[in-house]
C-alpha cells in the first residue's frame, strides 16, 4: 500500500482514501463507511483481500469527500495523480464496478 488515509465527519462516519495498484496502475479509492473497519471490509468484500490502512499519511482531500458523499453507493475509483508533481487534469469518478469489472475474453 503506498499511501492512504482517512477523516472523520461531524456525523461520526468516515471516508477512507486508499491508493491501490490494480493492472499495473495506480488508483486512488475513496469509500464513504460507519467506521475504518467497515470500510476495509466493504473492499475486502468486493475481492480485495490484502486492503490495510496503516496511518493517515494521505487523507481525503475535501473535493474527495464531497464526492463520495454524493455518490450514491459511497464507494469510488479514479487513477491517481503522478507522484512527479506534474499538474494533470484530473479525470472522473467511477463507480467501484468499473473498476472490477474483468474485460472479456478476447477469441
Amino acid at each position: 500500500m503506498a499511501a492512504g488515509g482517512f477523516c472523520k465527519l461531524p456525523n461520526g462516519t468516515v471516508v477512507v482514501a486508499l491508493n491501490l495498484l490494480h493492472d499495473s496502475a495506480a488508483v486512488r479509492v475513496l469509500v464513504h463507511a460507519q467506521n475504518r473497519a467497515r470500510a476495509l471490509t466493504r473492499l475486502r468484500n468486493l475481492g480485495l483481500r490484502a486492503i490495510y490502512l496503516r496511518g493517515n499519511a494521505a487523507p481525503p482531500t475535501p473535493d474527495e469527500v464531497t464526492a463520495v458523499l454524493h455518490h450514491p453507493d459511497g464507494l469510488i475509483w479514479r487513477t491517481a495523480a503522478p507522484a512527479s508533481g506534474v499538474i494533470v487534469v484530473p479525470e472522473l469518478w467511477h463507480p467501484i464496478r468499473a473498476l472490477l469489472r474483468r474485460p472479456a475474453p478476447q477469441t
